[in-house]
């Protein structure tokens, strides 16, 4: 199995107009590009390189590939999309641009990428994800990926039976704290300012979970470098090996403004996405979205699933494409 990364754009990068421009190289943008290429589309996958899930060891809850590292996860998918004459390439897109006027009804967009290399696509599948905003808690961020971990499905086993502590950003955390407490009998909730009700603190107590209402100071490392507890601001220190918190998720747009895709926020401040409709569709003829961008809970599983129907969805429309080009021609003939 090869595991080279996505190549730089200078690789021979095609001139000619192609079906689709696969914005981001993570799960929904490889499964949504291994979908088009099967059914013979002309696709390129601009990869960033910069997956949300790299510093974890393993992706899990991924049937029959549960521990894979995410870099050779994505390898693989980098492969398979090549198999069928995909090109996957390394780039940032710097901006993205729909033609004034569309070809026959075809809608145009030009693509284009830091160094200036361009690409013209009929269609695109944005799927940059998301960027995890942390908590300004000094020691916190050099720890995300191990001993600070988000989601109870991804990491769960994983830290099963430690000493955890949940950092409250809002009210999801109340959520967030009964999932981690089926993973640990040791469990503390880290108030940080946010209100908890009479109610909440009594089904905390119910369950054994200790709430800290002080405020904290810094997280605190051992020799090794792994996390050894929290040190709050009247100087006490309670130990802990782990600690989740909820990110602030915030969709990638980075390059994406030009083309004026809508965009809603989360709930209680879980952060922005992009909106949806049926298969990742959107309000702007030609372009589809899928994965974390749109849907930031998705493992990538459910990530690589959405990639997927959009990709077919996006065969289908340019399939009708296709025909009313074609039926335009022949009575044009005629």
């Amino acid at each position: 199995m090869s595991t080279k990364s996505a190549t730089t754009a200078t690789e021979l990068l095609p001139d000619e107009t192609v079906d689709v421009v696969v914005v981001g190289g993570g799960a929904a943008g490889l499964n949504g590009a291994l979908m088009l290429v099967r059914s013979r589309r002309s696709v390129v996958v601009i990869d960033s390189g910069t997956p949300r899930n790299a510093p974890a060891e393993g992706v899990h809850g991924l049937l029959g590939a549960d521990g894979t590292p995410p870099g050779e996860l994505l390898a693989r998918g980098r492969d398979e999309v090549r198999r069928y004459g995909g090109r996957v390439v390394s780039g940032e897109v710097t901006s993205v641009t729909a033609a004034a006027a569309a070809v026959h009804g075809d809608p145009r967009f030009t693509v284009t990428l830091a160094g200036g290399h361009t690409l013209t696509a009929r269609r695109l599948l944005v799927a940059t994800g998301l960027h995890d905003v942390l908590p300004d808690i000094p020691g916190l961020a050099q720890h995300w990926g191990h001993g600070i971990v988000h989601c109870p499905y991804c990491h769960g086993w994983e830290v099963r039976d430690e000493p955890i502590g949940v950092l409250a950003v809002g009210p999801a955390s109340i959520h967030h704290a009964l999932l981690f407490r089926q993973l640990t009998d040791d469990l503390v909730y880290f108030t940080r300012g946010t209100e908890l009700d009479a109610d909440t603190r009594a089904r905390f107590a119910a369950r054994d979970i200790r709430i800290v209402d002080t405020a904290i100071e810094e997280v605190v490392a051992g020799d090794d470098g792994a996390i050894t507890g929290v040190r709050l601001t009247d100087g006490t220190v309670v130990a802990r090996r782990v600690l989740a918190v909820a990110t602030t998720m915030q969709a990638r747009t980075t390059g994406l403004d030009g083309l004026g895709l809508p965009m809603e926020d989360l709930p209680d401040g879980m952060g922005r996405r992009f909106v949806s409709g049926a298969a990742g569709s959107t309000d702007v003829p030609g372009v589809w979205v899928a994965g974390n961008v749109t849907d930031p809970m998705a493992q990538v599983g459910a990530s690589a699933a959405a990639g997927a129907l959009a990709g077919a969805h996006i065969n289908a429309h340019l399939a009708t494409a296709d025909t009313d080009a074609a039926l335009a021609a022949a009575r044009q003939t005629v």
